[in-house]
């Protein structure tokens, strides 16, 4: 019995041990950005399953004596560690003040890998626009904002009803996969007039992924993928906002705004409203009673809302309509727009709604999500030229081309994430899935015997390996099987991209992807333009085959980064091979003008190198800059106006663009904002029939430099209010096309440059 003293010793200290291991104490307090709860803020300690702060900012965390590192993320902050040490019986008060994070540093983005991943740890470079540059640039929809990106080109695509297509890394719309939340229900009619109509008071950010992401996202993500993002309840708060410019010194543009947020007081729930209305005269740059501008009456509402049923789970649910009324072409409304000389006149009905449900496992290192988004757009249109001809016209007037449409775009999917990894501070996140794509297209206008009535369904399959093999290298490797009822065969897409840091401040990105366009109606095929006197369409050829692409791309991004400035650079190479590539083929005319028909090329290619500059200093002058030098060519060349020949050259799209944005703001109250937009030469088709193009031809556009300026000031109303004054100019030196065509038969698609004339205006904001 002599070592029974040792013995009672040993289970003492065992006894001790034990209970100190087990013993756990909680950690509470508050996370805040600039004096504002940073609601839903992520806590994590070591092995310790990490928490969400509550909407006000509020979290508990429960530690187990010893001591830690507690780390912080939030978007739009730098993460902050705090070391603590716990004793197992007490509780603790660390709140936590977040710094504002020096921009496109270290966002947290979600469209690259389809799951919430920082921007400098994604082995898909995703560029962020922001809420604020948007409002920088004094973009009140998403059309203004997108020029603002490298890579990335927003043209007016028609003189009557100015319609826009965005153009990534050279390729036209068609080729762009245009996302709402993650979600591809940006329908083919959407996308001719969407992009103008989304107001930025109910966005939070875009997101843009250059390159081939079919494998992920589907059919038409060839060029890249642009999601946006609405906004989510964050705060209680309000805005009321209202903007009038002046554009040429003539046509008036009114624009008002609000929103409205609501959160629970235990964070548990909340909704956000917003609403908008706008209006704008015609404007005619070369006074022949004809616009370069339509007339544009444009309203919208909507809401989006989350729920936290428990910790584990989140429903989102998000709902908006826009009714928008365009009319161009002579310049009446006193008068039915089929008695007009020329016109286009275009009623839009658009409904968009969506749900999503997430559940966590209690580790949050699975998830289950599943989701339905849809969009349903009512439209009656007109596009016509009335006759001279006493009796022809009195024939047109009887049955005038007045035609409807009906487009539905459903979006439902599953969708699964599991982190497999074993060792710490390393993951693998498989991500498994399926969606269903459905797009019913219905456009007719019986008296020009046009009718595209198409139904499509495609149901894809994904799987996605997200591994972090060490603290230098991530691969991301996926796979996504596609069936799409216009495409005989099963299609088959593997994406490859791979992270490499060599240093803190360093990525290189590799990245390799294919994709595929099916042989559907895109928006560009739904829209009637005039030209030779006449209207022209777009058939699809019976014979169309799926277009298909190979994509390669390779980055360098560099920081540098000290406590009072950041400067870095992005280097990327593209390359991009298209097989089968989509063109439109003149086939003559009818009765009714000219006829186009989409048909199959040999092939194409379409390459280039993106450099970009960013610098920020002191959070109080920040520059960023993109300049993209590409070359678009078809293997063979393509004839696009009969008689003429054919050229190798993708038409309009030009070599070179690129933009830049300088910000200053020397205190809390004032700023200011300079924005440049640079468009390269390219060529243009120009059909003859206005009295001033006598003949068809293809011209080089010349090159146009649109810079803008805005100054703005935010005056204190009370503790919790302010009202922010902006004054400014775009296009200060009116770069605009000066060679527009003038009278009913001119040639609508004739039309290049900057989308406004020297355009003054004057906003006033309040927020509270």
């Amino acid at each position: 019995m002599k070592n029974f003293p040792r013995l009672i010793l040993a289970a003492t200290l065992l006894i001790t041990a034990s209970a100190a291991s087990l013993a756990q104490s909680q950690v509470r307090g508050v996370v805040s950005l600039d004096g504002e709860p940073a609601a839903y803020a992520l806590l994590s300690a070591g092995e310790v399953t990490p928490v969400s702060a509550d909407g006000q900012g509020n979290y508990v965390l429960v530690l187990p004596a010893g001591s830690h590192t507690l780390t912080c993320t939030y978007v739009g902050a730098t993460a902050k560690e705090v070391d603590i040490t716990v004793d197992g019986d007490s509780s603790y008060e660390v709140d936590i003040r977040l710094e504002p994070s020096r921009k496109w540093v270290d966002d947290i983005v979600i469209t690259g890998t389809k799951t919430f991943k920082h921007k400098t740890n994604s082995p898909v470079s995703v560029q962020v626009l922001s809420k604020e540059t948007l409002m920088g640039v004094q973009a009140c929809n998403v059309s203004e904002g997108l020029s603002f990106q490298p890579g990335l080109r927003v043209e007016v695509d028609c003189q009557t009803c100015n319609y826009t297509q965005l153009r990534i890394n050279g390729l036209a719309g068609g080729y762009s996969q245009i996302l709402i939340n993650g979600r591809p229900i940006f329908s083919p009619l959407t996308g001719l007039y969407g992009l103008e109509s989304l107001p930025t008071n109910m966005i939070d950010r875009i997101e843009v992924v250059r390159g081939g992401g079919s494998s992920l996202y589907g059919s038409s993500a060839v060029a890249g993928t642009v999601n946006i993002l609405t906004s989510v309840p964050k705060k209680d708060q309000f805005s009321i906002g209202h903007t009038q410019q002046v554009i040429g010194n003539s046509a008036s543009d009114s624009r008002s705004s609000a929103t409205w947020t609501n959160v629970a007081d235990n964070g548990k729930a909340g909704v956000s409203v917003f609403g908008n209305y706008r209006i704008r005269d015609f404007y005619d740059h070369n006074d022949d009673n004809y616009s370069e501008l339509p007339y544009l009456r444009t309203g919208s509402v909507g809401a989006s809302s989350f729920w936290l049923p428990s910790d584990r789970e989140k429903l989102e649910v998000s709902g908006s309509y826009i009714n928008e009324y365009r009319l161009g072409g002579e310049m009446r409304r006193d008068i039915p727009s089929f008695e007009l000389g020329q016109g286009e006149e275009r009623q839009h009905h658009v409904y968009t709604g969506s749900v999503d449900y997430q559940i966590n496992s209690d580790d949050k290192r699975r998830s289950l999500i599943a989701y339905m988004a849809a969009q349903h757009t009512d439209r009656d249109h007109y596009t016509g030229i009335l006759p001279t001809d006493p009796s022809e016209q009195e024939t047109y007037l009887d049955n005038p081309p007045v035609g409807t449409s009906q487009v539905t775009t459903i979006n439902s999917g599953l969708q699964v994430n599991a982190d497999i990894s074993q060792k710490k501070d390393l993951s693998n996140v498989i991500t498994l899935g399926t969606e269903v794509l459905i797009d019913n297209v219905f456009d007719e206008i019986t008296a020009y015997n046009y009718l595209i009535d198409q139904s499509t369904t495609n149901v894809g399959l994904f799987a996605q390996s997200d591994w972090q093999l060490s603290e230098k290298w991530n691969l991301l490797s996926g796979l996504r099987l596609d069936h799409h009822n216009l495409v005989d065969r099963l299609l088959l897409n593997p994406r490859l991209a791979l992270l490499y840091k060599p240093g803190a401040s360093t990525r290189v990105r590799l990245s390799y992807g294919t994709g595929f366009r099916a042989p559907q109606a895109f928006d560009a095929d739904l829209h009637i333009a005039f030209a030779g006197g006449g209207i022209s369409r777009v058939r699809l050829s019976p014979e169309l085959a799926p277009e298909q692409s190979q994509s390669w791309s390779a980055s360098v991004s560099h920081d540098v980064i000290s406590e009072r400035y950041i400067a870095g650079f992005t280097v990327e190479t593209f390359y991009t091979r298209l097989n089968d590539a989509f063109f439109l083929q003149p086939v003559g005319q009818d009765s009714f003008g000219e006829v186009f028909e989409k048909q199959n090329s040999d092939g194409a290619t379409v390459g280039g190198v993106t450099l970009e500059l960013r610098a920020n200093y002191d959070r109080k002058v920040q520059l960023e800059t993109g300049i993209t030098y590409q070359q678009s060519r078809f293997d063979n060349a393509v004839q696009y106006i009969d008689d003429l020949p054919g050229v190798t050259e993708f038409v309009r799209t030009p070599d070179l663009y690129g933009f830049a944005t300088l910000s200053y703001t020397p205190d809390s109250r004032w700023s200011s904002f300079l924005s440049y937009v640079y468009t390269g030469s390219m060529l243009v088709p120009h059909f003859a029939g206005s009295p001033t193009q006598l003949v068809d031809e293809i011209i080089t556009s010349s090159a146009f430099h649109d810079l803008q300026a805005k100054v703005s000031y935010a005056l204190p109303l009370s503790s919790s209010k302010e009202m922010s004054i902006s004054l400014g100019c775009r296009n200060i030196f009116n770069a605009y096309q000066s060679d527009f065509d003038i009278g009913p038969n001119r040639d609508s698609n004739f039309i290049y440059g900057p989308a406004l004339p020297r355009t003054f205006f004057l906003g006033v904001v309040i927020n509270g």
